[in-house]
């Protein structure tokens, strides 16, 4: 009771820290290409640097049953090569001045960003482009095989941390089976193992079509520069088939619920997942049972957003085009 107390007070006092925060202002404009695809448009020449990310509505959520890990599995596809640039994606825009330069998944999105001088604008649009419109015909087994093994060998990294059993007992506590959010976003080792080039090929089609993507250009240019050279790199990809969406699914939960797990870990440590739609807060205690073992409980009522995860990639994939824009690029 003590312990609700505390954090009540503590939720109070960061409410009232929010509300004598000033509002964030950030201009920006925003543009929609033929194709359905958004740009976002903000300008600040403080420094001759340009930030380019690129967003597909696609995550976790999406994927099937018995296909889990996949949306983050592509992600690492994105980034060996398409089918006018098949080479690695980080060793050209390193090589350029590129900085921050990853991508990262979730349940909701899978992202694609770098930093880059503002002379290398055009070769991150070209690059980006050619990967969203020309994948699949650079995507071949050894590549997702290698991805595969990557993922893999991340899964493995993460499950072998301390306290790393609790996100999986609580993603698959507060969702129900079958809900969207119900697996976590790594995914299990049979579903990576059972990924197929076909799969690749169908999530390729279906999600990664520039009607479900949304580009941000931020920094060392003007906003007429940036629709341009967007719509010159960008728009003759096709928009891509519609994408179902739940409009809501409410995991709807009642009561509290008690979970404890064991594992050999230093400190106690207790989590707590709020029933609030605002965030994710875990509370986790770990008494120790005996020596370097220790016991997890962690309390859960109601509703619970997703809780995001950043992980690295590595690779990529093409198809044809007949574009005169679409020539193998070589950098040596």
């Amino acid at each position: 009771m003590r312990a609700l107390k505390l954090g009540i007070a503590l939720f109070a006092c960061l409410f009232v820290f929010a509300a004598n925060v000033p509002q964030v202002d950030i201009p920006y404009q925003r543009f929609v290409l033929k194709n359905g695809l958004t740009l976002i448009v903000h300008e600040d020449h403080k420094a001759p640097i340009v930030a380019v990310n690129v967003w597909y509505h696609v995550g976790s959520k999406n994927e099937k049953d018995g296909k889990t890990g996949f949306a983050h599995l592509f992600e690492h596809l994105m980034f060996n090569g398409s089918e006018h640039f098949n080479t690695d994606y980080f060793k050209a825009v390193e090589k350029v001045g590129a900085t921050d330069l990853n991508g990262t998944t979730n349940n909701d999105r899978t992202n694609y960003f770098q930093n880059v001088p503002t002379s290398a604008v055009d070769m991150i649009l070209w690059l980006e482009s050619d990967r969203m419109g020309h994948l699949l015909g650079a995507i071949d087994q050894p590549k997702l095989d290698e991805q595969r093994g990557v993922v893999q060998n991340e899964k493995r990294q993460g499950e072998n941390q301390p306290y790393a059993v609790s996100q999986e007992l609580i993603t698959k506590a507060v969702y129900p089976a079958g809900h969207p959010y119900a697996h976590t976003v790594i995914g299990s080792m049979e579903d990576l193992n059972a990924a197929s080039l076909a799969d690749v090929k169908d999530w390729f089609k279906t999600y990664y079509g520039p009607s479900n993507a949304v580009i941000v250009i931020a920094g060392d240019i003007d906003a007429a520069t940036a629709k341009q050279k967007v719509e010159k790199y960008f728009g003759d990809i096709p928009p891509g088939p519609p994408v179902a969406r739940f409009e809501s699914w409410v995991a709807k939960r009642a009561g509290t619920q008690l979970q404890v797990a064991q594992d050999r870990v230093p400190q106690s440590r207790l989590y707590q997942v709020p029933t609030t739609s605002i965030s994710t807060c875990c509370r986790m205690f770990w008494s120790a049972t005996r020596p370097h073992v220790s016991t997890s409980v962690w309390c859960m009522t109601t509703r619970s957003r997703p809780m995001s995860v950043r992980r690295s990639a590595r690779a990529r994939s093409a198809a044809s085009s007949s574009s005169p824009l679409r020539q193998n690029l070589a950098i040596a």
